[in-house]
């Protein structure tokens, strides 16, 4: 499976409200599929379609203990979207801008101890 593909499961997952609720619900803890029903107003099979989905795009595991399934976050594969989403935002250009405003910062204070300012100009001769 490609990353192209990956982050396309991934955001086809978290696209419904339902789905982004259950992953909210499981951020903390595992909970059985009864529970997570629960919490909604829809049916325990419409439920049990979007853990599915969530299972197959990797954002949650289930296990089986006894009787229950229990699910829980894989919070990997949202990394995997969180690297991908990255790439718009400008965090490179900032690091520049705020590289550059400490180096203005620090040849100002430079200036002001050793008496060079633009506003204080001293003739340099040999």
């Amino acid at each position: 499976m490609g990353y192209a593909s990956i982050v396309d499961d991934i955001a086809a997952a978290i696209a419904d409200p339902v789905r982004r609720r259950i992953l909210e619900l499981l951020r903390e803890r595992r909970l059985p599929a009864g529970r997570i029903a629960e919490q909604f107003e829809i049916s325990r099979p419409a439920i049990s379609r979007h853990l599915r989905v969530l299972r197959d795009s990797g954002l949650v595991r289930d296990t089986v203990v006894g009787r229950q399934r229990r699910y829980e976050l894989d919070p990997t594969r949202l990394a995997d979207l969180a690297r991908w989403l990255t790439q718009f935002t400008r965090t490179d250009l900032w690091e520049r801008r705020f590289d550059a405003l400490e180096t203005e910062v620090f040849r100002a204070r430079r200036d002001r101890r050793t008496g060079d300012s633009p506003s204080n100009p001293q003739e340099r001769t040999a």
